[in-house]
Parts: structure tokens; C-alpha cells; sequence
């Protein structure tokens, strides 16, 4: 926290940081008031360290709750000569400021003086030609460095120091770059220097002219919340009444072994050099660990690379590797080893190094291990070996499946004239090629010139599906030709169903209806089948369905009959759900597109082939097989033609 004191000798809060909101607006303004350690700070000019917090509270006004912060610093901050403002420093740990800590502190607190003074000022400098000079120079320079001006108190000691010109390779924690440094004050830029060995040696520098270098040494510093190390060389020298700075990062060559290391690690590889002009042999650690060879072993030679292969793979190896060194044709080669583990597979890239004459004198290259690889390459080609061999079967199955429905269930070439009916049917298997479905229709003249009709629907699909869809339909006729009623039909085929001698155990739904010639009229009876669709004179509408639960759910179902007059002009729908049905869509949504399309195709009474019904309701993907009767009485009554 970082206090000023204003005319009425009160404390206003300048600046903060990590005490929280709440705790700088309670202690925004401070009066002039006993037992406050910044005025106490600023009254007296010496720094107050509080590191007893029960000690402490009964002599001074704590801010924030001692618990929370169990040790403080308030240091005075010199502005112009005066002592105007106070640095206080509020920490976590329950311990003494160690001389360190406290040596490093007052070096900070005259920075906050540096920002107190340019407050409401310009920085802008008169044109200082040396430092335009310099700057000139440091523009062509590789590298880092700074040109630095000492900034005095009014004691004549060094507070900090201003950048006057700055190489373009010259950055600071901030990520401040070549001229953006110019004005900058050494401890904003380089905070953790203030009392170090190298802030030593530049006030050494400056008193003595002697030129300044270091050792390696580390240098700490946290960027983005980051706490980075990094080791440099720097050099000082004294230019007049200032200082040039030039300095050297030296962790670029372990950056690179690092980022080396790393993609050995994550691409399993390591590298490998065969010297053979100096018969050495140098290797990564990762390439022991990949050849799966004790390192106390040191290096393989290359010609005894060979004898760790699996005999399948020697022949093509042991020839590309006599390629490589007698052509010098670079190598790259999938081959096998045996270890402790068990098989692993590898890869091999190499090239050679010739000399004068072109014969190689060395070999360098990388050895990966492609064991995960190759193992997810199997597993995928089994998978797919596993895919299409059961495509196969289903592919098969279909083609029977598909032979046995169209022989139990032919598609007419034309209408059918039943009675004084016309009959037109469209069969359209779903889109799924591996799948035949259980859709079936049934339209005949009885001997008593009635006429039986028939849509179910099979759950499931494949030979089963075909199997009890056979069962149903002809079991269906023979029932009704006997004298069975609609109703008592669909009971023996629910019963049919519930009672299957193979095991397979299957429902269904079905309409069942008798058409009457002499009366005009429909009788029909449903097991859990949607309804009919009565189109007239340009008018659709669903029929009231009886009483009737699907086949094969319930050893008791209830099943219903209802009766529909059929007028000259009328078409009567009958069809599967295959017709209405799409994904993610309310049934309610399809039985009204349905209308809609019957009425627009249907509405005419000349209306003809249901291929126009079809390609508007089935425009978009088909997922289930579509049934489709249409029963119609034309307008003139015709009977047979």
C-alpha cells in the first residue's frame, strides 16, 4: 500500500495491490491520528518494521485483520528531498523480516518515489545527442544493450537508474523491447536487481571507471505469474557520467537439449551417430531404451544392428543398410526386434556423411519405436476384418431374406380389379441394404365376391421378420376364407404369435378389413395398426379405429370392428408406418403431411398412379419399408375390366 501525505498532515491511499477492494476503501483516507505507522514513517524519516502482531496492535492501528497479515513494513519514500509518502508492505508469513528481505525493501521504496514525481509531469527530456548517438549504434548491434543514466537524491546517491537507449534485442519482464525501454527506470524493469552483486557493481562502475563483468549467474523473475530462471553474462562500462550495459542469455543450448529431449520422449525416438572414421559410436539415453540394451553395454556397433532382428525381416533390412553404406542411399525402414517385453516394432532413419571422395565416414540418424502404433494399426485392421465379415453375413441374409419376400409376397405389374373396385399397391424396401423388413399386404376375392384386405407390419427386420410375416399372412386368409370373423382372426393370430414353437417370439400390427360389393360397405377390425386414410371429394380423413391392441403383447387383448360406406369417387388408404414415421418427430406431425399429400394427389377423382403420393412424402432419406394399398371406386362403378 503506498500512502501521500496531504496538507492537513492526513494519509490519502495513492496505490495498492492484493489487500482487496474492500480493505483499500476502508483505509482510503487516514487522519491525522497517533499510532499510524505511515505517518509515524513519514514524521521520523525511518522505516517501522511491526513482525509481533499481539505486540503490535497495542501501539498502532492495524489495517486489515492481524491474522491475515501477521508481519508489516512501512518505509518512507523521499520525494525531491522530502519524506511525502510511505510504502507499506503487508505479508503472509508469521516471521521476522530477514536483513535480505529488509535490504532488498529499501531498495524498492525509492522506486515508488521515481512514479510519484512524474505524476502530472511530462517525461519528455530535452535532446540529448549522446543518447541519440548511442541509439544509432545500439540499432545496428546484435544482442542486448542499454545505455544508463544515473538518477541521484539530493544527497548525491544513486536511487535508480533511466534508460537512455536500448538495443533491439534489449527486453524487460514486461516484454518491453528495444526503444519501448527508453525512459524506463532500471528497478521497473529489472525489479529483483535493486541490492544484488549487480546493482553493486554498476554503482562500483560508475564511482571508479573500472569495467564491470560477471560470471554466469542466475537471474530470477516472474512474468504472467510465472516464476522463470535464466543465467547471463553481463558487462559494464562507464560512458562519461553513465553506464553502457551489454548482456548474454547462456540457456539457449540447454533449451535446445531440453526441446530435444522432450520430442524424443513424446515421439519415442532417440538418435544415433556412427562415427566411422573415428570408430566411435554416440547415443541418446532414449535409443538404449528403445533396443531395449543395457546401457553399462555402451552403443551398438551398426553391424551388429542385424543380429537383434526377427529372421523374417533381415533379408530387406541387411540390404537397404548396404545401400546406405556403399551408395550412400539414405535409409528408412520398418523392421522388428525381440526383447524382454516381447516383439517391438521399429523405424530407422539414416543418412551418411562422405568425404571428399564421396565413401561415407559417418552415419547419423534416429530409431523409433512404432510398438503403440502398429498394435492400434492391427487392432483397427481386425476390427475391420471383424466389420466386413459380418456385413458379409448381413449382406447374405438380406439376399435370402429378400428372394423369400418377393416370393411370398409378388408385386402386381398393374391395379388389380377386385369387384367393383380398383387396387392399386406399392411395396419401397428402406435404404438400409442390410436390412428386409416385415411390411406385408393382402387384397383378394372371396368366393362370395367379397373382398378380404390386409397392411401389417413384422417388428424387426432380417429372415425372422419375413418368416413370421409369412405366417400372418397366409395364416390371416385361410382363417377368414374358413368362416373365421375379423376379430376372431386376429385373436388366433395374437395367440399365434404368443405361442411359437422356434423360441422367436414376435408382435405385429395389422389391419383386417371385408369389403361388401352389395352394400358399398368396409368392415374392419385393427391390432394396434394407424388408421385408414378416406380421401372424398377433396377432402382427407382419418378413420375412427375400433378397440384393438397390438399382436403378441397380451394373452387377453380386446379387439373392435367398425364399418366405412365407400362412395364412387372415394380412395381408402391403407399402409404401414414406415409412410408417416421420421426421426425426432412427433406422429401427429407425420399423419398430417400425410393428409395433406393424399388430398393434393388423391384430391382429383381421376387420380391415378400413387408414385406422385410417394415421391412427396418420401422426398428426404426412407429409414423403415413403406406398404401401401389404395382402394378406390371410380366414379362410373366399373366392375372387372
Amino acid at each position: 500500500m503506498l500512502y501521500t501525505r496531504t496538507g492537513d498532515n492526513a494519509l490519502e491511499l495513492t496505490g495498492h495491490a492484493g489487500v482487496g477492494a474492500t480493505v483499500a476503501a476502508q483505509w482510503r483516507h487516514v487522519p491525522p491520528v497517533a499510532g499510524v505507522a505511515a505517518l509515524e514513517v513519514i514524521r521520523r524519516g525511518e522505516p517501522v518494521w511491526l513482525e509481533d502482531a499481539q505486540h503490535d496492535i497495542g501501539h498502532y492501528h492495524l489495517i486489515g485483520e492481524p491474522s491475515r497479515w501477521p508481519t508489516r513494513a512501512w518505509l518512507p519514500v523521499v520525494t525531491g528531498g522530502t519524506i511525502t509518502a510511505a510504502l507499506g508492505v503487508l505479508r503472509t508469513t508469521d516471521a521476522p523480516f530477514e536483513p535480505a528481505a529488509r535490504e532488498l525493501l529499501q531498495q524498492v521504496a525509492p522506486l515508488c518515489a521515481g512514479n510519484l514525481s512524474m505524476t502530472g509531469a511530462s517525461r519528455a527530456r530535452p535532446a540529448d545527442r549522446t543518447a541519440q548517438r548511442v541509439q544509432a549504434v545500439f540499432d545496428a548491434l546484435p544482442g542486448a544493450a542499454v545505455l544508463l543514466t544515473p538518477l541521484r537524491s539530493a544527497a548525491g546517491q544513486v536511487e535508480d537508474f533511466r534508460v537512455d537507449a536500448a538495443a533491439p534485442d534489449s527486453v524487460d519482464v514486461a516484454g518491453r523491447h528495444g526503444r519501448q525501454l527508453v525512459g524506463a527506470r532500471v528497478l521497473e524493469c529489472y525489479p529483483t536487481i535493486a541490492g544484488s552483486p549487480v546493482w553493486n557493481g554498476y554503482l562500483e562502475t560508475l564511482r571508479t571507471g573500472a569495467v564491470f563483468e560477471t560470471d554466469s549467474f542466475p537471474y530470477q523473475e516472474v512474468a504472467a505469474g510465472v516464476r522463470q530462471h535464466s543465467t547471463y553474462k553481463l558487462r559494464a562500462a562507464k560512458l562519461d557520467d553513465r553506464l553502457v550495459i551489454t548482456w548474454a542469455c547462456e540457456d539457449e543450448a540447454d533449451r535446445q537439449r531440453r526441446l530435444l529431449a522432450d520430442l524424443q520422449r513424446v515421439g519415442n525416438l532417440g538418435w544415433a551417430d556412427w562415427n566411422l572414421a573415428a570408430d566411435t559410436i554416440t547415443w541418446s539415453p532414449q535409443v538404449y531404451d528403445i533396443l531395449d540394451r543395457d546401457r553399462s553395454l555402451g552403443p551398438m556397433p551398426l553391424e551388429e544392428l542385424p543380429s537383434r532382428l526377427l529372421p523374417e525381416d533381415l533379408p530387406a533390412f541387411a540390404w537397404e543398410l548396404q545401400e546406405l553404406l556403399g551408395r550412400g542411399t539414405p535409409l528408412d525402414h520398418p523392421f522388428r526386434i525381440r526383447t524382454a517385453a516381447g516383439v517391438r516394432h521399429l523405424r530407422m532413419v539414416a543418412e551418411t556423411v562422405p568425404d571428399a571422395d564421396g565413401t561415407p565416414v559417418e552415419i547419423h540418424g534416429f530409431v523409433q519405436d512404432l510398438t503403440a502404433r502398429r498394435r492400434a494399426e492391427l487392432a483397427l485392421t481386425e476390427s475391420r476384418q471383424a466389420v466386413q465379415a459380418q456385413r458379409n453375413v448381413l449382406e447374405a441374409e438380406r439376399t435370402v431374406a429378400a428372394r423369400l419376400q418377393h416370393a411370398l409376397l409378388p408385386l402386381p405389374g398393374q391395379s388389380l380389379n377386385l369387384a367393383d373396385l380398383r387396387v392399386d399397391v406399392a411395396y419401397l424396401p428402406s435404404h438400409d441394404d442390410l436390412n428386409v423388413g416385415g411390411d406385408w399386404y393382402s387384397a383378394l376375392e372371396m368366393p362370395d365376391g367379397s373382398v378380404l384386405f390386409a397392411v401389417g407390419d413384422v417388428a424387426g427386420h432380417g429372415i425372422d421378420a419375413v418368416a413370421t410375416m409369412a405366417q400372418l399372412r397366409f395364416t390371416a386368409k385361410g382363417m377368414v376364407f374358413t368362416g373365421s370373423s375379423l376379430t376372431g382372426a386376429l385373436h388366433r393370430l395374437n395367440t399365434l404369435l404368443l405361442h411359437a414353437h422356434d423360441g422367436h417370439h414376435s408382435t405385429a400390427t395389422m389391419v383386417l378389413g371385408r369389403y361388401d360389393p352389395t352394400r358399398r360397405c368396409l368392415a374392419w377390425a385393427q391390432a394396434g395398426h394407424p388408421p385408414p386414410l378416406l380421401v372424398r371429394q377433396g377432402k382427407t380423413e382419418f378413420l375412427a379405429p375400433p378397440e384393438g391392441m397390438l399382436l403378441g403383447a397380451t394373452p387377453q387383448p380386446h379387439y373392435g370392428e367398425a364399418e366405412c360406406r365407400i362412395e364412387p369417387g372415394d380412395h381408402l388408404l391403407l399402409y404401414t408406418d414406415g409412410l408417416i414415421e421420421r426421426p425426432r418427430e412427433h406422429l401427429d406431425e407425420g399423419f398430417d403431411r400425410f393428409a395433406e399429400a393424399a388430398r393434393r394427389e388423391l384430391g382429383e377423382a381421376d387420380a391415378g398412379s400413387l408414385q406422385p403420393l410417394l415421391d412427396r412424402l418420401l422426398s428426404g432419406e426412407q429409414r423403415d419399408d413403406v406398404c401401401l394399398l389404395d382402394v378406390h371406386l371410380p366414379l362410373e362403378g366399373g366392375g372387372r375390366s
